[in-house]
């Protein structure tokens, strides 16, 4: 059964730190590509960052550029996305999705909802005093 889940969200005071974690089961997650999308309440799901799965190389909004670090830990089947210096705008759902390389684009991946056929649950992330 194809799963992605996850995890690492919570409550965090603005200018803090998270890291959430992507967690793999039931494919090989180095033949995908991972994108990380919010949803914040009201709004529509958005692309944050994703990553390349032949050199892990980086896309960043620029909403985020600078804040958020993405990478993959292939031997633990594990996609991170750190965010640094916290913002309320931040406040959101965060889902992790996996796809198939796209390869006339460099890195190999897209913030595009349609170009991710797997889904996890999303993770709550509050930014707050």
């Amino acid at each position: 059964q194809v799963q992605l889940v996850e995890s690492g969200g919570g409550l965090v005071q603005p200018g803090g730190s998270l890291t959430l974690s992507c967690t793999a089961s039931g494919f090989t997650l180095d033949h995908y590509v991972i994108g990380w999308f919010r949803q914040a309440p009201g709004l529509e799901r958005e692309g944050v960052s994703c990553i390349d799965n032949t050199d892990s190389s980086p896309y960043y909004a620029d909403s985020v550029k600078g804040r958020y670090t993405i990478s993959r830990d292939n031997t633990k089947s594990t996609v991170y996305l750190q965010i640094h210096s916290l913002e309320p705008e931040d406040t959101a759902v965060y889902y992790c999705a996996a796809g198939e390389p796209i390869t006339d684009v460099q890195p190999m991946c897209v913030m595009i909802l349609g170009a991710y056929d797997y889904w996890g649950q999303g993770t709550q992330v509050t930014v707050s005093s």
